[in-house]
């Protein structure tokens, strides 16, 4: 049975940093592609960060370039997602999502790309 579990959010002030964890299990963690999106009170889930298996070139949505860090580590099958700068509009539910892949070392930024999710941890960022 394939699980991820985010962990890490919270409520912090604008300019805090965050770090959030997708511990995952029941799936060959080295042998996925993972990613990072939220959904915004009011809004539809958005792309944030995907980084493949090795960890190599992560990429991100324009809002948190230069802010947000994703990386993973494979021996304790655990991503991670560094936040840097916390604005106000990054408040949103952060979920976790994997994909296997078993080919090619690249990133998938489309939600419907991944088939497993986590339930997602809550980030408030008050101003």
């Amino acid at each position: 049975q394939v699980q991820l579990v985010e962990s890490g959010g919270r409520l912090v002030q604008a300019g805090d940093s965050l770090r959030l964890s997708c511990a995952a299990s029941g799936l060959t963690f080295s042998r996925q592609s993972m990613a990072w999106f939220r959904r915004a009170p009011g809004k539809e889930r958005e792309f944030v960060a995907a980084i493949s298996w090795s960890g190599g070139s992560p990429s991100y949505a324009e809002p948190v370039k230069g802010r947000f860090t994703a990386s993973r580590d494979n021996a304790k099958n655990t991503m991670y997602l560094q936040m840097n700068s916390l604005k106000p509009e990054d408040t949103a539910v952060y979920y976790c999502a994997a994909r296997p892949e078993y080919y090619s070392d690249v990133v998938y930024l489309n939600e419907h790309d991944y088939d497993y999710w986590g339930q997602g941890t809550q980030v408030t960022v008050s101003s």
